[in-house]
């Protein structure tokens, strides 16, 4: 579903300024001088209109955390949120998650959570899927060792392909449940998270570990199977 513009999108962007980080490619190795006394540093891929955003950061006052997001109709509203919470521990980059080994010095990240993600239902897209592993390796860079995805979804295919996908590229899976909320309500949720939970939909989740890897001369191909693809272009 297409967005709806914004009105006054720009007067509101601006009224946010103090929390949106304009050059995020001048801050690998700075971004803890945001919070000099954060205890972790996390990344949300993604952060649509930030419910998850603001509460986890208000849940975690000592954890920085840094809300990546392509569509700025979406991240004005997160942006808002926070700043009418109060929250001094949130900042926001607009920019694809490709982008991240140039935003972050090696293993400067603790923890990214990808929650929803666009599932890219064929083959010909599976490369563009935040599971995938091509960007997998990118969040290898800049994760610290023992550092941790965080990754939720409502689409099976697509937690199917991510289960089979994240082991082959040095993680290992923990907390893997195809019912989050099976037994009641599970930690923060995003708002699509809470709409699809009212619907009785099934919620995916899964942690995934980083540690010791050698990339194989092919890891620039992903080498598992696609339950979510066509038949392959000719």
């Amino acid at each position: 579903m297409r967005m709806r513009k914004k009105k006054n999108l720009g007067p509101r962007m601006e009224r946010c300024r103090e929390s949106l980080i304009a050059d995020p490619y001048s801050m690998p190795g700075k971004w803890r001088e945001l919070k000099p006394d954060c205890s972790e540093l996390r990344v949300e891929l993604g952060c649509g209109k930030g419910r998850f955003t603001a509460e986890t950061a208000k849940l975690e006052p000592d954890v920085l955390f840094i809300a990546v997001e392509m569509i700025p109709d979406a991240m004005v509203v997160a942006m808002e949120r926070c700043r009418d919470e109060g929250l001094t521990n949130v900042f926001f980059v607009s920019a694809n998650a490709d982008q991240l080994p140039l935003f972050f010095q090696p293993e400067e990240v603790d923890r990214i959570y990808i929650n929803f993600c666009d599932p890219w239902p064929t083959k010909r897209h599976a490369k563009r899927r935040l599971t995938h592993g091509n960007f997998l390796q990118l969040y290898r860079k800049v994760l610290k060792m023992g550092g941790q995805i965080h990754f939720k979804t409502d689409n099976v295919p697509l937690f199917d392909f991510s289960l089979e996908e994240i082991p082959q590229f040095g993680f290992t899976l923990s907390e893997v449940t195809h019912d989050l909320h099976g037994n009641g309500p599970v930690g923060v949720m995003t708002d699509y998270e809470a709409k699809f939970h009212e619907l009785g939909q099934p919620i995916n989740r899964c942690v995934a570990t980083i540690v010791p890897w050698t990339p194989p001369v092919s890891a620039e191909e992903s080498p598992a199977e696609d339950p979510l693809g066509d038949t392959p272009e000719q």
